[in-house]
């Protein structure tokens, strides 16, 4: 009994850590940095953002569309998640959209992501796609 009475604190205490863990907080669109606003502007002008946060370590922007935009603290965009429809083609480097089309014609980008690795895309075909920095197919996931 006492083993049980010491059990649903700590029970208790492992559904809690994670829920404080996560810092975000909504904000207005014009909290984000002048870099954020100028790209969803530019990209996303005819959409409304349906919520702005920030956490310790980037912004999310999410739209009513579904459209997900991800930003650093320096307002640089991460990831752009368009989930049923081609993220902007601007965004894509050529050497990615001239490889996407000649080996998965048909095919729309649907997200992309990018760190100091190199990118990562996802197919409306399913396919996830990982790019080294000089564009080489390093993963291909199903």
């Amino acid at each position: 009994m006492k083993l049980f009475k010491l059990f649903i604190p700590v029970l208790m205490l492992m559904f809690c850590i994670p829920a404080l863990a996560d810092h975000d907080r909504i904000i207005t669109f014009e909290q984000l940095p002048a870099t954020a606003q100028t790209f969803l502007t530019e990209h996303f002008a005819d959409k409304t953002p349906a919520i702005v946060k920030v956490d310790n370590d980037d912004y999310t922007v999410i739209y009513n569309s579904g459209e997900e935009v991800e930003f650093t603290k320096r307002g640089e965009w991460k990831s752009v998640d368009c989930r049923m429809t081609a993220v902007p083609a601007i965004l894509v480097p050529q050497e990615i959209k001239t490889q996407i089309d000649a080996r998965y014609p048909g095919s729309l980008i649907t997200k992309i992501s990018k760190d100091r690795k190199g990118y990562e895309i996802e197919l409306s075909n399913g396919l996830d796609i990982e790019f080294n920095r000089n564009f080489v197919i390093v993963d291909i996931d199903d």
